[in-house]
């Protein structure tokens, strides 16, 4: 293997500025998710009150102590339950991740009903919808801790409800891919959200407050007259009694957070051996990620500088470096972990978009998954490029990336600008994960760029008509063009649509990329045999 050559200078002016913005963003980030946390634990005096456990406590519980949890898309939701910064709660009132519950590694999700009463957020659907596939397309058994107060009537839309029904048909596919389903329903489960529970293959009910059932007393009597209380009408003795809709009838909130992990205990399924990795870890230190990407997505940096802080040994093969030298491909290994990655020192041009192409093909033809660190402003343009193929050699890469056979996982490192989005596996080529930097960017070009096309063209459309031009409305309008851009390119605009599935400290991202790659390596492995299970319904 070939060591990379440091070439960071930490006491220089520049990595100082890089730095102190890096940590400025990453402070930013932690005080949205305390911000979230704090909200929930307001209820905190009322859930004891009432004998229940709060949000966070009960995905605590069913996880196994010390074993790592990769919370996902924090931000969900951030600026559009409240358009006030300093007010907006992020998260889109889900907790969710992967973690180990009794040795079996699963995607846990639970209703955040410390805020709202668990009632849908902005964006909660979307991250929904996203951990779904991810524990389909991770082969992961899916574990729900559900307590929702259902949709928000004075939010709903009808194209909400539509696509809601996109999260029960992903409970029934989990199901029939052999991936159990294990749902503790914790409070209540209403109307569409009673198949939530319903479309579960293990379903646990606590006495005195769990509560399913499609209309509840007051829709209950309005629509047919008929009157009876929760607890007659969809309460936990009830289902685990007369219904059957429930398994396992558990006193309280602990109990059935036990009865879940039992659950997991007594499926065969596989799980990951513990073994203490003996992989060499990277020569420099990770700390010196915070101050090597510039605030100025403008201002170049050389990203094996990146590479030789995240993988094994700093050390990279790289493939090509005189041929397109502004696209970097090359093979390394993170924590044991084999890996090709593809990563920008500037545009792409014909030569870097074919080696690319080429890279992402022989690593389909290994097996060996992908790392895209984007760091890009597009495919380049001109004349000259125009005239050697930058359209087909592009086109080429996007097909090489849509059509790649291995894992693929993206980080935002930078910006990711235009098509260069596209060919460096964006969000809309179904990356297997997808992590942004606090300082990422991602638009279809640039705030000024994008002013000065229009200003171009109004120019251009002005002289057509033999008018001139009102220069004080053109700089009025290129103010608003870049305004509306930067308000939506940076991470806490993008992440807050759950374009990615969450933001990450620079100095996580060797640690991040160990958990998702051994994910994808378990998932590889794993054969219809291993996904039977043996628990057999009471």
């Amino acid at each position: 293997m070939a060591t990379i050559d440091n070439t960071v200078s930490p006491h220089s002016a520049a990595f100082q500025s890089n730095r102190d913005g890096m940590l400025a963003l990453i402070a930013r980030l932690r005080e949205l998710e305390t911000r979230t946390r704090q909200a929930s634990a307001g209820a905190k005096e009322r859930f004891h009150a009432r004998g229940q456990l709060l949000p966070r406590e009960r995905v605590a519980l069913v996880l196994d102590p010390g074993a790592p949890f990769l919370e996902l898309s924090t931000l969900a939701g951030y600026m559009f339950d409240v358009p006030d910064a300093a007010k907006s709660v992020p998260g889109g009132g889900l907790i969710a991740g992967i973690g180990f519950v009794s040795g079996v590694r699963c995607m846990v999700s639970a209703n955040d009903a410390g805020i709202d009463a668990g009632a849908l957020q902005p964006y909660g659907l979307d991250k929904t919808l996203r951990v779904q596939e991810l524990a389909l397309e991770n082969k992961l058994p899916y574990v729900q801790l559900v307590e929702s107060a259902g949709a928000n009537l004075l939010r709903y839309r009808v194209e909400d409800f539509i696509r809601g029904g996109n999260i029960f048909r992903n409970l029934a596919r989990l199901s029939a891919a052999g991936l159990p389903v294990v749902t503790v329903t914790h409070g209540s489960s209403t109307a569409g959200g009673a198949y939530q529970t319903g479309l579960s293959d293990y379903i646990v009910m606590v006495r005195g407050r769990t509560r399913a059932f499609l209309a509840g007393p007051p829709l209950l009597k309005a629509a047919t007259g008929e009157i009876a209380t929760e607890e007659e009408l969809g309460g936990a003795e009830m289902h685990t009694s007369i219904s059957g809709l429930g398994d396992y009838l558990a006193e309280d909130d602990r109990d059935a957070l036990r009865i879940a992990r039992e659950i997991m205990a007594a499926l065969r399924w596989d799980r990951p051996a513990q073994q203490t990795s003996e992989a060499r870890p990277p020569r420099y230190d990770q700390e010196e990620l915070l101050g090597i990407m510039p605030m100025d997505h403008k201002r170049p940096v050389d990203m094996r500088q990146v590479i030789a802080r995240i993988v094994d040994d700093s050390d990279f093969v790289e493939m090509g470096p005189n041929y397109g030298p502004a696209t970097v491909c090359g093979h390394a290994r993170i924590d044991g972990h084999a890996i090709g990655i593809v990563t920008n020192n500037g545009p792409l041009d014909p030569a870097g978009a074919n080696k690319a192409t080429h890279f992402i093909q022989a690593c389909c033809q290994s097996r060996t998954p992908i790392l895209y660190l984007n760091n890009t402003t597009g495919y380049i343009v001109g004349r000259a490029y125009e005239e050697a193929g930058m359209i087909k050699h592009g086109s080429k890469m996007i097909q090489a990336v849509t059509s790649a056979t291995v894992p693929q996982i993206t980080i935002y490192c930078g910006a990711s600008f235009g098509a260069g989005n596209y060919g460096m596996c964006g969000w809309g080529f179904h990356p297997r994960f997808c992590f942004s930097w606090p300082n990422a960017k991602t638009a279809v070009m640039g705030g000024e760029q994008a002013a000065e096309t229009m200003a171009i063209v109004t120019e251009a459309a002005a002289a057509r008509r033999g008018k001139p031009v009102e220069r004080e409305k053109l700089e009025a309008l290129k103010a608003q063009i870049v305004g509306v851009f930067d308000s939506q390119m940076d991470v806490f605009a993008t992440s807050a649509r759950v374009l990615d599935d969450g933001v990450i400290d620079p100095r996580d991202t060797r640690a991040v990329l160990a958990e998702v790659l051994a994910i994808c390596r378990e998932a590889e492995a794993r054969t219809p045999q291993a996904m039977q299970f043996s628990v057999a319904r009471p």
